[in-house]
């Protein structure tokens, strides 16, 4: 068994189907460092071992034992171990539209906004851990769906916040926003910074300074991860690898693979065989 004391990295993704495929991720590492990535799904993780570190809405968190982490979704953030012998931890990556499943009513909820990276709840915690231990298993959907919804539920009651932001960073989106969309659409494509400038009205120098300040990453960083998003679409409707690496605008499977590990936590064959478990479960 792989353990922080064999100081050996480790890990296992899963893909549950009854909720559309949903990533779990159990892993132990003690060296790796995740530079600023960003997912277009939340991250609920419970620390098992060790402590991590990570930056996250402008500033450095650190999660011991125990606690809860949160990213929200499209968040920029990082990773890495605190302590000398690493950390070891278990998270989901839930859709935004899972949290909107919580509503009362017929129509979708809001979505909501996680202000606090790390939350020290023993009570939630240990319910994340119990459905953490259940969703690789077959079988027991309804136990796994009811577990799941009732911890999300609690998570937002007690934690969910509306996002406040200064006015100069909401400038700074709504001059962002049209070129996030663009490049979205279309991340294969070999962007120029004066063609992305001129979407947001400014020069490139401000166009730099103003994406940055507002998503936390450069422009071709933020690009990157667009295409590691649609990477995971295309590896998910059956595309090979060697496809989705010349579909998603890498410049080879070596350059696509790193930067998927980077995000990720594991090579894309790994996600591959990830998603096959899932289907035959």
């Amino acid at each position: 068994m792989d353990t922080l004391n064999t100081l050996q990295e480790r890990a296992t993704l899963f893909c549950v189907e009854e909720f559309n495929g949903m990533n779990m991720l159990d892993a132990s590492y003690q060296h790796r460092r995740f530079p600023r990535h960003v997912h277009d799904t939340f991250c609920v993780g419970v620390i098992e071992t060790g402590a991590q570190r990570f930056w996250r809405s402008g500033g450095d968190h650190v999660a011991p034992s125990g606690d809860i982490i949160l990213v929200n979704a499209d968040e920029v953030h990082t990773g890495c171990s605190e302590v000398a012998g690493g950390w070891s931890y278990r998270a989901i990556y839930p859709h935004p539209d899972l949290f909107a499943r919580l509503s009362a009513s017929s129509e979708p909820g809001p979505v909501p906004w996680f202000p606090d990276a790390v939350l020290h709840d023993p009570l939630l915690s240990t319910q994340l851990r119990l459905v953490f231990s259940l969703l690789p298993e077959q079988g027991n959907s309804l136990l796994k769906e009811s577990l799941l919804l009732t911890a999300f539920s609690w998570l937002v009651m007690r934690y969910s916040r509306t996002r406040v932001l200064p006015p100069d960073l909401a400038d700074a989106c709504r001059a962002v926003l049209p070129v996030q969309e663009l490049m979205a659409s279309c991340p294969e494509k070999n962007w120029s910074l004066q063609q992305l400038a001129d979407v947001a009205h400014l020069s490139p120098w401000h166009f730099l300074r103003q994406f940055k300040k507002s998503i936390g990453m450069t422009p071709h960083a933020w690009l990157v991860q667009a295409r590691l998003q649609k990477a995971q679409r295309r590896l998910k409707q059956g595309d090979t690898i060697a496809q989705v690496s010349s579909l998603c605008g890498f410049s080879d499977q070596s350059h696509f693979t790193r930067h998927f590990k980077n995000s990720m936590g594991v090579t894309p064959g790994e996600y591959v065989q990830a998603l096959k478990r899932g289907r035959r479960g």
